[in-house]
């Protein structure tokens, strides 16, 4: 009999407006900047868990517009993880939020320029946004959906 595989899912959210992204200042971490991300929770949806991450850490309610990639390494220390990096743009004009709670310590717009300046968490982070400034191929949203959904092809009138 086949033993299920401990998984953890998480997402990361790339959110640009015009030239600036949002990023995190995160409470764990070292405090260090970040992209909005975190932990799938039960019964959540990825696109879901991204909007609700991204609100929690930002305070900015955002809409799900893409998929940069979906990452996928097993079995590290018994345990897999798998992540989808999500683009997205503001719903509104809502600030990012600058008050500290249990999220986050705060969030801003950014340029490419001001990050260098800033304590990220990790080289990914700018990886990440040279990659979408640069053209890198980003996918449709509905490229998740759930289990069973039928198989719809695109309306030929361009309606899909």
């Amino acid at each position: 009999m086949a033993i299920p595989i401990p998984t953890w899912y998480f997402v990361l959210v790339v959110v640009q407006l015009e030239n600036r992204f949002l990023l995190i200042q995160e409470r764990k971490h070292n405090q260090h900047w970040y992209l909005p991300a975190g932990r799938v929770e039960p019964g959540e949806t990825f696109i879901k868990a991204a909007q609700r991450e991204t609100l929690e850490e930002s305070g900015i309610p955002v809409i799900i517009d893409g998929i940069v990639r979906i990452e996928h390494l097993p079995n590290i220390d018994g345990m897999t993880r798998m992540r989808v990096i999500f683009t997205a743009k503001p719903q509104d004009n809502t600030p990012p939020k600058n008050n500290p709670d249990e999220h986050s310590l705060k969030a801003a717009w950014v340029t490419l320029k001001e990050m260098e300046s800033l304590p990220l968490r990790g080289d990914e982070v700018i990886d990440i946004f040279n990659y979408i400034v640069n053209g890198g191929p980003v996918y449709p949203p509905k490229l998740f959906t759930r289990e069973g959904a039928p198989f719809l092809l695109p309306n030929p009138i361009g309606n899909n």
